[in-house]
């Protein structure tokens, strides 16, 4: 596949950006639709493979999802079945979507199976054990196609329920979700114990939140305990906000090359935790405002970014977004709290760093962190995505600074983001 070579900006960025709605809302979202009895509209879903996948995955499952285009904004039309699913055997391809094949795998479970839950071979190789293991104290049958813990692995219900599970908390909080939207159609509901940590916390407040506005809103989050009360979701019109991880990309091209770029559409009441990466852009000397209904960053380029320490296990999937912004700064940066990443699309503690020093950056793999130290010596070169659509999509943004740097298997970025590509050409200023 052709490489993509990014076109260098020639002076400070000034642009406003569209990014897609938020895919982690627009899954959760449908899930709930899903489960839920009657017709609900989803206004917002994400473009990208991942929500793809999941329609393909729910429309196997017998749960129409109908999709159409108004005013350039993707509406799908649910008609959930109670969570009401047919026998199998039936095939559930989760492509490269860890979310899906999760989320999905947890749905099955709800119905008498079999159901086969698959993917291509970089979701194989990502660790499923702590959610197979809660399903089968729930009573789920599961059979792995190869090894316990990972995909294809075959799912026959239904959940007899559990007075209580436990599952760690720093592996991934897509564990953690997968069984709360389940929840309310389970009897006694679930009582879920946390044996560590619970890390990316935000993402599971963004389940709470969409599965009250499905009317499932018994639901308690602490520190160590989640429950989740028995019932029932109810269909209703919902809207996904823009995707604040999406967001990351434009807004830190500001950072990086200085100039102002907004993203409308995220505002100050996102329910996202990554919307807060432009407090960590202002700790690093931008200037930010956070609006109603916008998010604006800019950064005069006579003003130097500073290197910050900072514990990134709320807000992981922007490692890469703050490792090449690191990159940029005259002091160093060091990012904590989030060596569980390394099992995420790909080893996005190894991968990146080894990418990175490609162009010459300093930067050291830490057991929960990366080091990101200053130099004036990057160059360009041609970067490996390790099917990673955010470290092509934080790549894209050093090309902005670097002649020369070229991505290879540019297309990755449609898991989330078809149009990330063309956005990016957006950005530069061509005449300064």
């Amino acid at each position: 596949m052709t490489a993509r070579t990014v076109r260098r900006a020639n002076g400070p960025v000034v642009a406003d950006v569209a990014v897609p709605p938020s895919k982690s809302i627009a899954n959760r979202a449908l899930i709930c639709a899903a489960l839920a009895a009657g017709e609900s509209e989803i206004t917002g879903l994400a473009p990208g493979d991942d929500t793809n996948a999941m329609i393909a995955c729910l429309t196997a499952l017998s749960i129409p999802v109908g999709v159409e285009e108004r005013d350039g904004v993707l509406v799908g039309n649910v008609i959930g079945t109670g969570g009401s699913l047919p026998v199998g055997p039936i095939q559930l391809d989760t492509r490269l979507a860890g979310t899906t094949s999760r989320f999905i795998t947890a749905v099955a479970a709800l119905g008498p199976g079999p159901y086969t839950i698959d993917g291509e071979p970089p979701l194989r190789s990502r660790p499923m054990g702590p959610l197979h293991d809660s399903l089968h104290s729930l009573g789920a049958r599961l059979e792995p196609g190869e090894e316990w813990g990972h995909l294809p692995v075959t799912v026959s219900g239904p959940l007899g329920g559990a007075d209580a599970i436990v599952m760690p908390g720093d592996v991934s909080s897509q564990y953690v979700t997968a069984l709360m939207l389940i929840a309310p159609m389970i009897r006694g509901g679930i009582s879920l114990g946390l044996s560590t940590d619970l890390v990316s916390r935000p993402y599971v407040e963004i389940t709470k939140s969409v599965m009250a506005a499905f009317g499932a809103s018994e639901v308690s989050v602490g520190e160590r305990h989640i429950t989740v009360a028995a019932g029932a979701y109810e269909a209703t019109a919902y809207t996904v906000e823009p995707d604040a991880s999406s967001a990351s990309y434009p807004l830190a091209a500001a950072a990086i090359v200085g100039g102002a770029v907004s993203v409308k559409g995220l505002g100050r009441g996102s329910l996202q935790g990554d919307a807060t990466f432009c407090d960590v852009l202002e700790r690093m000397g931008c200037i930010v405002t956070v609006g109603e209904t916008d998010t604006v960053v800019m950064r005069r380029r006579d003003t130097p970014l500073r290197g910050i320490d900072i514990d990134m296990a709320d807000i992981s999937d922007l490692v890469p977004t703050m490792a090449v912004v690191a990159t940029q700064a005259t002091t160093p940066t060091k990012i904590t709290g989030v060596g569980f990443i390394r099992g995420k699309e790909s080893d996005r503690l190894g991968d990146l760093a080894g990418e990175l020093a490609k162009l010459g950056a300093d930067i050291d793999v830490d057991p929960d962190g990366l080091t990101i130290r200053p130099t004036d010596m990057l160059h360009g070169a041609r970067l490996e995505t390790h099917h990673d659509h955010r470290l092509a999509m934080a790549f894209g943004l050093l090309g902005l600074v670097v002649d020369g740097l070229e991505i290879a298997d540019p297309q990755v970025v449609t898991k989330s983001w078809p149009g990330f590509w063309d956005a990016l050409d957006e950005i530069p200023a061509r005449n300064t």
